[in-house]
């Protein structure tokens, strides 16, 4: 697992797995006709052209300032049910747990774990199954949840599956008293704190790290794929207010675009990070394939 640096912040990224959608499927107002002019730019790490599928990574960050270890998002994880995706089902790989020992980290060593927003591929390593009970994989850590979209999640009448997530991977961290229901305003130190980017949830956030004037941002998943640099306008399926999160996801693009604040995304192909750069009227994605 390579690392960058960013000041005194250390900056790698912990890979589970790859995930595969069906283009027209996960951006539900696009057609086949509108994919055909960026099959070459989009392939073959992103697009496969012979089955019209997109490829996602699924990943964590670690974060390492001078004094913590932080984690942001937590991928799929062990021992989940997901019935409705096969291959997310009843996972029994520790890959991911192995990535996180090639830092020279042990679950223990985290001190924070850091939810952009409670979708399964984003916090299934909360928790681990240990003697038939979900208990909190990293030990250690303060979980640093949104309180609004905790509300969210634990509200009534939520899909089964939805449901699932909440008694499985996040009220064993309530329970455990490791969890911290935050708002805005909440800040580790001077280097990492939070910024709303609402729709995709209804409180997503992105995490701003900054360190001797150096600056990233990580962007969760107010956007999936580079081509919605291109079309700000193209939703995904799973976001839960399309209008805010296509608005959203325009006012982050003008906000970065042409600086030197590194993107950090979560589901781009690798190396999944980069600039956003003018492109007629939207914007393009530039890889950052030198420094990582």
């Amino acid at each position: 697992m390579e690392t960058r640096a960013l000041g005194d912040i250390t900056i790698a990224r912990a890979i589970e797995m790859t995930i595969a959608f069906e283009a027209t499927a996960f951006f539900p107002d696009t057609s086949v006709e509108d994919w055909t002019p960026h099959i070459a730019e989009l392939s073959p790490h992103h697009y496969v052209p012979d089955t019209g599928m997109l490829l996602f990574p699924v990943q964590s960050y670690v974060v390492r300032t001078p004094h913590y270890n932080i984690l942001i998002d937590t991928c799929i994880g062990n021992d989940k049910d997901h019935s409705h995706r096969p291959d997310w089902h009843m996972r029994t790989d520790d890959s991911y747990i192995k990535a996180l020992t090639t830092q020279g980290l042990s679950p223990k060593d985290i001190d924070y774990v850091m939810c952009t927003h409670l979708h399964a591929d984003h916090i299934g390593w909360n928790t681990k199954m240990i003697d038939g009970r979900w208990v909190p994989t990293f030990p250690n850590a303060k979980y640093v949840i949104s309180r609004r979209d905790f509300e969210e999640a634990n509200a009534p009448n939520q899909p089964e599956h939805r449901m699932a997530q909440l008694q499985d991977s996040l009220l064993p961290i309530v329970e455990a008293g490791q969890a911290e229901l935050v708002g805005h305003d909440f800040a580790i130190g001077d280097e990492i704190a939070l910024q709303p980017t609402p729709g995709h949830t209804p409180d997503h956030l992105a995490i701003s790290l900054e360190s001797k004037g150096q600056n990233a941002v990580m962007s969760g998943d107010l956007m999936h794929s580079p081509i919605q640099c291109q079309y700000p306008e193209w939703r995904a399926w799973p976001d839960w207010d399309p209008e805010m999160a296509r608005a959203t996801r325009r006012a982050f693009l003008e906000q970065y675009c042409e600086t030197d604040v590194l993107i950090c995304t979560a589901h781009f192909p690798l190396p999944s990070a980069g600039r956003v750069i003018h492109s007629g009227n939207a914007f393009r994605f530039v890889y950052d394939e030198d420094q990582w």
